[in-house]
């Protein structure tokens, strides 16, 4: 069965996103919840906005119900967030969630997330990835039930209780990509009594034809509704995991530096260390260390995040990508609580503000990223011809430490960094450089090509 479960689940062009397949992964997930859990397991089952989500969660919930396993079906399109929030809330066993997040609509793909509410480390998609197959329905009389319910309202209440925000006088701009966020994010802002200005809040499957990532070219309308007349915007992307932010003097804010920012806004109130990946700013090392915390690096992906926020008891995790946890509330990313409080940092002091002080208390910081093609059959050569090819300077400085947590990252005399790991969805290798200066990026990314691109 070609089915495989990368960095955040199973991914796959619509194409290859067939019945069968989305099927064999409702079985695997009937075997699992069966042997974690005594009685009538209950599995909550999402779905985006895409074209087909809705039928693929009626079909993986079919397939739970013949297995002996009663689904919970929410009434719409619900951000992974929300779905994961609920499984922890209700004590349920697990969740499905078809999605594939920011990815263009030609793409589709389900998240199972296990009974914490966190994201599936390799050992449980593993068993999921051994255990596909054809529906094999119990008698009938032990078939379990498939209800529709209310997810949002239990949340919004939850989430409005767990962040203590006014937002009267702000007003927020948030533009849902057509995502999952709609009616949604936007909605907890109000109710915390911000003004907000809706975009692209009607459901389109095609997401207008963009994909619906917030990053900074694909967030123009949103810019220039900040400044005009909003004071601050949020965007989504399609399943509101991960968040974008706009303000008026810095436009589409890096994530990096709303990690920093959030982070910031946190230690006012709390205390407790951070957990970034591997290719996140150390400006995060910065601000906890200027508060006596400590910072835990981990591999890309959001799981390994979630790990060490539970092994360090950590107060936030994060990622360069723009996705955020807080401890407290969800071991998990969650776009729709990290905007309201972000727009709570905003209301406290603006956004702008913060960062000027950030920028001027912990130095300035700038990070890129390029792809190199490779094949994935040739990408674990490349990095073992890496590993003794790592050179004693780059760029002009020298290597003075090599982690290998996810790839090899090349920590340099003068404060820079360079990365190299593979890509868990494509098949290219990630080239990423921090530094002060937008230039000394370049020359970093620069170096990093030339030193990787022959061993391919």
């Amino acid at each position: 069965m070609d089915v495989e479960f990368g960095t955040d689940g199973w991914r796959t062009t619509v194409e290859e996103f067939t019945t069968p397949r989305v099927r064999a992964v409702g079985q695997a997930v009937v075997d699992y919840v069966r042997e974690e859990t005594d009685g009538t397991p209950a599995v909550a089952v999402g779905y985006d906005p895409r074209e087909g989500s809705r039928a693929a969660a009626e079909e993986l919930a079919r397939v739970l119900c013949a297995g002996g396993v009663d689904a919970r079906l929410p009434d719409r399109d619900t951000p992974t967030p929300v779905v994961a929030w609920t499984v922890v809330d209700r004590g349920l066993a697990g969740a499905l969630q078809v999605t594939a997040s920011h990815n263009p609509p030609s793409y589709n793909g389900v998240k199972f997330v296990p009974a914490d509410g966190a994201p599936a480390l390799p050992a449980v998609t593993d068993r999921l990835a051994d255990s596909l197959r054809a529906p094999d329905p119990r008698p009938e009389s032990e078939w379990g039930a498939v209800t529709e319910r209310d997810f949002l309202e239990p949340y919004l209440e939850h989430a409005l209780s767990f962040v203590d925000a006014d937002l009267s006088g702000l007003t927020v701009a948030h533009d849902a990509m057509h995502g999952s966020g709609r009616g949604v994010t936007d909605e907890l802002l109000a109710r915390a009594s911000a003004d907000v200005v809706r975009l692209r809040h009607d459901r389109d499957p095609s997401f207008g034809g963009t994909p619906p990532e917030p990053s900074a070219d694909h967030l123009g309308a949103l810019a220039a509704r900040v400044g005009d007349d909003a004071d601050l915007g949020v965007a989504n992307d399609g399943d509101a995991d991960r968040i974008g932010v706009v303000t008026p003097e810095r436009g589409v804010v890096d994530p990096n530096w709303l990690f920093a920012a959030l982070y910031d806004y946190l230690l006012e109130s709390d205390g407790g260390d951070a957990v970034r990946t591997v290719s996140t700013t150390f400006l995060v090392d910065r601000v906890a260390d200027a508060h006596g915390h400590a910072v835990h690096e981990t591999p890309v992906g959001f799981k390994w995040v979630a790990e060490a926020m539970a092994d360090h008891g950590a107060l936030v995790g994060g990622e360069e990508s723009g996705g955020f946890g807080v401890a407290g509330h969800l071991r998990n990313k969650d776009g729709v609580l990290v905007a309201l409080l972000v727009a709570a940092a905003h209301a406290a002091e603006p956004l702008d503000d913060r960062l000027d002080r950030l920028r001027a208390t912990h130095g300035d910081i700038a990070q890129d990223r390029i792809s190199v093609d490779c094949p994935d059959d040739r990408k674990a050569a490349v990095l073992g011809s890496l590993e003794t090819a790592i050179p004693d300077a780059v760029a002009g400085a020298a290597v003075e430490e090599v982690g290998t947590a996810d790839g090899f990252k090349l920590l340099l005399a003068d404060g820079s960094w360079l990365l190299v790991r593979p890509s868990g969805t494509e098949p290219k290798l990630r080239v990423y450089a921090e530094a002060d200066t937008d230039a000394r990026v370049e020359e970093l990314l620069a170096a990093g090509a030339d030193l990787v691109e022959p061993l391919v």
